[in-house]
């Protein structure tokens, strides 16, 4: 499929910067949940290019609105923009309309990634670790702060470093380490990015999207929750621990792992998850649509 839809998209500019293009994006309509799933389908099935087009600007002021959350880090708000509308590209052609789901909720996970790698490559100056730990580290550690320690500055005292290893499972002076690299960076850059110092936070979409987004997305991941609850059913007692390991787990098992404990080779767990997967992924499917979850057929 093609992707020349991103030559389409509006772009912040040097004459009106930020400002200009918040307005430009606010003229695109909302999708509702109906014209949405018609539109994927169409893209998906035919590379219809005016579809993913639709798609995709219809959801410009949800990137806008997850850039705005990642400004504290000192990077120019524009270019996390930009490629947060990248990893909407992304999700776009990746998004399947037949499991009933809205594309905001699926989007977001491909904006958040694409904005957080560029934040990590932007600050690998100050080397900054690439484990999964460091990152949840950098990308948590100043809401955290703001939680324990509101108004501190500078080092954080011996008990609240403690709570936030703790909770984040690193060491002590990994959190000591970022917090002095972030405090620096941030006092430098006197947290204010852009060309013209506004609070950009108040041009962002209007107040029902905030709204509507944070009860659409409650609403299908309890219907989620549910379809996985009821589905999970039909699989037998092997097919289910080895998908939970694999699939469902935090921390999920090596097909090292699960061979010994079940005597087989690893390459039959491979074929017991997928077989699982697949399973499940039907089963939820034609759940969701005798609960009419799914907005066509």
């Amino acid at each position: 499929m093609s992707t020349t839809f991103n030559n389409n998209l509006p772009v912040i500019n040097n004459e009106g910067g930020l400002t200009v293009y918040l307005e430009q994006i606010k003229k695109f309509p909302m999708l509702d949940a109906e014209e949405e799933y018609m539109l994927a389908k169409n893209w998906k099935t035919t590379g219809n290019i005016k579809s993913a087009e639709k798609l995709v600007t219809s959801h410009l002021r949800l990137v806008a609105k997850i850039a705005m959350g990642y400004k504290g880090y000192g990077l120019p708000i524009n270019e996390m923009i930009s490629e947060g509308n990248i990893g909407l590209m992304q999700a776009v052609k990746k998004f399947e309309p037949e499991k009933g789901f809205r594309l905001a909720t699926y989007a977001m996970w491909w904006i958040k990634a694409s904005i957080q790698e560029y934040i990590l490559k932007s600050w690998s100056l100050v080397k900054i670790g690439t484990t999964t730990a460091q990152k949840k580290l950098f990308f948590n550690l100043k809401k955290l702060k703001n939680q324990i320690a509101p108004q501190s500055e500078g080092d954080l005292r011996n008990e609240q470093v403690e709570e936030i290893a703790n909770k984040l499972d690193v060491s002590k002076d990994e959190v000591v380490s970022m917090n002095r690299r972030l405090s620096g960076k941030e006092f430098s850059l006197n947290a204010q990015v852009g060309e013209d110092g506004d609070e950009w936070q108040d041009w962002l979409v209007d107040k029902e999207l905030d709204h509507d987004l944070k009860f659409a997305q409650h609403e299908e991941m309890e219907q989620r929750k549910d379809l996985l609850k009821d589905s999970i059913k039909i699989l037998n007692d092997r097919e289910r621990e080895i998908l939970y390991s694999r699939r469902l787990n935090d921390n999920p098992s090596t097909l090292e792992e699960l061979s010994k404990k079940y005597k087989v080779s690893r390459e039959r767990v491979r074929q017991i998850e997928n077989k699982a997967f697949e399973k499940l992924q039907k089963h939820m499917l034609l759940l969701a649509k005798s609960k009419n979850l799914l907005t066509a057929n």
